[in-house]
């Protein structure tokens, strides 16, 4: 793993950002990883390459929501126990409230037409917001020399889960196996 930064964030800092992005991103657990990726990793440094990668990869192979493996793996990373607790609470407890006044809202509306026209707009931004995610999360990994093993991991993993019918957890833990036999691409 990378070695922690000089200086680590606060526990109120590190909350303050898990309460604003981990729980204002709209287009799900991950578009929000990615939105985090670029406060944590890219914007305010509190870690490196290698500990978002891990913690996104663990919080993948995790049963439940992976985001709130993703917010409590980088808790842990940059402040312990402590901030692992912290960064748990701040990305769950205010989404977990706005979901509760949405579906209230939900079952009053959902006979109204412009109600249905909005909810399958959002459905047709999700899939956009979850394409430019996967790009931006496999975007560091396509170097010149490792674009068709990306592109042959990518496809297969796909063809796996739509047409062979693995489940997506079935399909990472494949993906790992065969990351561990394959030779690593030098750029």
């Amino acid at each position: 793993m990378s070695a922690l930064p000089a200086s680590r964030p606060s526990l109120v800092r590190l909350a303050d950002v898990f309460v604003r992005y981990g729980n204002i991103t709209l287009g799900g657990g991950s578009a929000t990883i990615t939105v985090l990726r670029r406060e944590i990793l890219e914007r305010r440094r509190w870690i490196g390459e290698d500990d978002f990668t891990v913690c996104f990869a663990l919080a993948r192979l995790t049963p439940g929501t992976n985001l709130l493996a993703f917010c409590t793996g980088i808790g842990w990373i940059t402040r312990g126990l402590p901030g692992a607790i912290v960064a748990l609470l701040a990305g769950s407890i205010p989404c977990a409230t706005m979901v509760v006044l949405a579906t209230a809202l939900f079952s009053l509306w959902q006979h109204v037409g412009w109600a249905q026209a909005a909810i399958h707009g959002a459905v047709a931004g999700a899939v956009a917001v979850t394409v430019k995610t996967c790009w931006t999360i496999a975007h560091p990994y396509v170097r010149p020399g490792a674009r068709l093993r990306v592109a042959v991991i990518a496809g297969a993993a796909f063809l796996l889960n739509v047409l062979v019918g693995l489940s997506p957890i079935e399909v990472l833990l494949l993906a790992v196996a065969v990351g561990i036999f394959l030779p690593t691409a030098r750029a």
